[in-house]
């Protein structure tokens, strides 16, 4: 197939042109606070991680009760709803759908009952076994309303749990395969643990005496409450009215934190392995500085993503940093596809040239990926209309080139355009001067971490956990044999 033909199909698709953010959860065991509200602005500092629907779930230490709908925070909650939401703990979700459709079955938490009482549950990630265990619980005599692997978490838990919730957790972690950081909430408690390679972010904070948990600490900032550590891999954390207990209870060889968290889909305000992703991005940037060196009379951004290492890429050359495009930041998700004919409007709807600033200037245009192209693309041809002299893309990532199968939404491996053309082909595809990646030493090094700490599949193929057969059909990954650590 020529590269027209494969423009033109990319250009048709209604996917997005970008890695999907996986899911943000938050948790919070606060008893003289209001904890609905509290969780409400929690998940609207991690909207970022999902867009298609949103849930708390809130408990008063007699009945366990859940709202949740399609659409962003705001939309879902309002000053009536949150007034009935009241209890001493509750959790809440914002998701992306890597799992299972965005239908309302599917959004989060999840409610089960169990014989010891009621459980609610979220859940960022994807496992990879889910097929095998939907089955087993399907012959044991569950029924699922919803197509998600978070509710197999939960039915496994609500079986396991004849003698305690965490005895039920404990011996569901030993049959999940795949990435998970999950919090619970029971009548009493607030539990949260992850996968035994910590594959999906989760922290532990403090709001005074009280105890809170999410996929990123800029959630802790919006309420005021204080970073303490990581929940490790493989750990389960539970907060009760005698306080905090944690046990290990699934060990593992290595911690396997997704590298893309430090890339792109954590909030550069946030903290992953102690570190601000601001000052890892803006290294990243430096780092590709000195790598793929550029002659130009200034640096811009692709905003956001790109800004923190467009800084650290003008910082470390020497040369001018500016803004080149606005965006509008009312744009979110949209279905309305532009006609063939006007496909640049779907661009200029979040992105806009700076035409004084940019005009006869040599640009250096810094992103965080490519993932199809597409949009690289189309943002070239809006600055070369602008009337940028040279375009000089610089990406603070390696190549991404094989799917992801623990959580993020990427597209299948044949449609990652760095699975099928060297960087040159990539260079004349987008239509820029010239463009350079930066290595995947160079991104482990900004992190501050030793690549063994980190999932870099994406990048390189090298899955931490083993991926079954019939999910690597999903992602067309057959063809080749899948790299395990």
């Amino acid at each position: 197939m020529d590269k027209k033909c494969i423009e033109e199909i990319k250009f048709n698709r209604l996917a997005p042109d970008r890695f999907e953010e996986a899911c943000g959860v938050f948790g919070i065991y606060a008893p003289k606070e209001d904890v609905a509200r509290l969780t409400y602005f929690g998940l609207y500092a991690l909207q970022h991680r999902g867009q298609e629907s949103a849930g708390i779930a809130v408990s008063d230490e007699n009945n366990v009760l859940v709202f949740k709908d399609m659409g962003l925070v705001p939309q879902v909650f309002n000053e009536q709803i949150l007034s009935t939401l009241t209890g001493k703990i509750a959790i809440g979700h914002t998701r992306y759908s890597t799992t299972g459709s965005n239908h309302w079955e599917n959004a989060q938490p999840i409610h089960k009952t169990y014989r010891n009482g009621t459980l609610a549950l979220a859940h960022n990630g994807n496992l990879v076994n889910s097929a095998e265990l939907r089955k087993m619980l399907t012959q044991n005599g569950n029924r699922f309303r919803s197509t998600s692997d978070s509710e197999i978490i939960a039915g496994l838990i609500a079986n396991f749990s004849k003698e305690s919730i965490e005895k039920g957790i404990e011996k569901t972690m030993e049959l999940l395969k795949g990435a998970y950081s999950v919090v619970i909430v029971t009548e009493d408690k607030l539990i949260g643990f992850r996968d035994s390679y910590g594959v999906r972010p989760l922290s532990l904070g403090k709001l005074g005496d009280n105890y809170v948990m999410a996929s990123e600490t800029c959630a802790f900032d919006i309420i005021g409450a204080q970073f303490l550590r990581d929940i490790e891999p493989g750990e389960i954390v539970i907060v009760d009215e005698d306080g905090l207990h944690s046990e290990g209870v699934v060990s593992t060889d290595k911690s396997s934190l997704c590298i893309f968290e430090f890339v792109y889909f954590a909030r550069p305000d946030s903290l992953l392995y102690k570190k601000l992703l601001h000052n890892a991005r803006n290294e990243m940037g430096r780092k590709l500085a000195k790598e793929c060196p550029a002659e130009a009379d200034m640096v811009i951004p692709v905003p956001d993503s790109g800004r923190s290492a467009a800084v650290g890429y003008a910082q470390s050359s020497g040369i001018p940093f500016g803004e080149g495009m606005i965006k509008n930041r009312y744009v979110g998700r949209t279905f309305i596809q532009p006609a063939q004919s006007t496909r640049q409007i779907g661009v200029r709807m979040k992105l806009n040239p700076l035409k004084e600033v940019i005009k006869n200037k040599r640009l250096v245009m810094v992103d965080d990926s490519i993932v199809r192209g597409t949009t690289s693309k189309k943002i070239v041809s809006l600055l070369r209309e602008a009337g940028a002299k040279e375009i000089h893309m610089r990406i603070s990532s390696p190549p991404v080139k094989c799917p992801c199968f623990y959580g993020i939404d990427t597209a299948k491996k044949d449609e990652l355009i760095a699975s099928r053309m060297n960087v040159d082909e990539i260079r004349d595809f987008i239509g820029v001067d010239s463009l350079g990646y930066l290595s995947l030493e160079g991104l482990v090094g900004s992190t501050g971490k030793p690549r063994g700490m980190f999932c870099t599949a994406c990048f390189d193929g090298v899955y931490p956990i083993k991926i079954p057969k019939e999910h690597r059909l999903s992602k067309q990954m057959l063809e080749i044999p899948v790299k395990s650590k």
